[in-house]
């Protein structure tokens, strides 16, 4: 017996669309597919979440020091003359940076390797940026659900599909 379902596909379309119904649902929270689909989907999304959970807090804030050219109330760079040459003017400032500790990482990357790269598409006349699902996991989800031990994801059956009779669910974080 499989541990999986086939869903009629070869396993490169199979593994492509788990990746992307995966995406949409950590992207939009819920997602309408057919039942099988999602029982499938929800393995996938539900140890995504559960890497999120456990891996949430482990990174250590470190200060460091940074160059950052100067600019004037125009936002050029200020520049002075060096030994006859035009130099640019840095000044040091001190951040704070979250970095990770290896186990986080290594959850990154492999959360990287479900994720499709997801831009939103804003108003017209600015440009699309790309949202950071890994970080989406890391700070918006894995922090409702810290106190609870697996089932992140619902399933809620919505009726038969007219085509095809197939019957069609909604999958949805808790």
């Amino acid at each position: 017996m499989a541990g999986y379902r086939k869903l009629s596909r070869t396993a490169d379309q199979r593994k492509a669309l788990i990746r992307s119904q995966v995406t949409a649902l950590i992207q939009h929270g819920k997602i309408v597919t057919t039942e099988a689909k999602a029982k499938e989907i929800r393995k996938v999304a539900e140890g995504l979440i559960a890497m999120a959970v456990r891996e949430k807090d482990n990174f250590e804030t470190v200060t460091v020091t940074a160059k950052v050219a100067r600019k004037d109330k125009d936002g050029k760079r200020v520049k002075e003359v060096v030994n006859g040459k035009k130099t640019t003017v840095y000044d040091e400032v001190q951040k704070e940076i979250k970095k990770d500790a290896p186990s986080k990482l290594h959850a990154r990357r492999q959360m990287a390797k479900v994720l499709y790269p997801v831009k939103e598409v804003p108003a017209e006349g600015k440009k699309a940026k790309e949202i950071d699902l890994t970080d989406k996991l890391f700070n918006e989800i894995a922090p409702k659900y810290a106190n609870r031990n697996g089932g992140y994801t619902r399933i809620v059956k919505i009726g038969l599909r007219k085509g095809d009779a197939a019957m069609e669910v909604v999958l949805e974080l808790v």
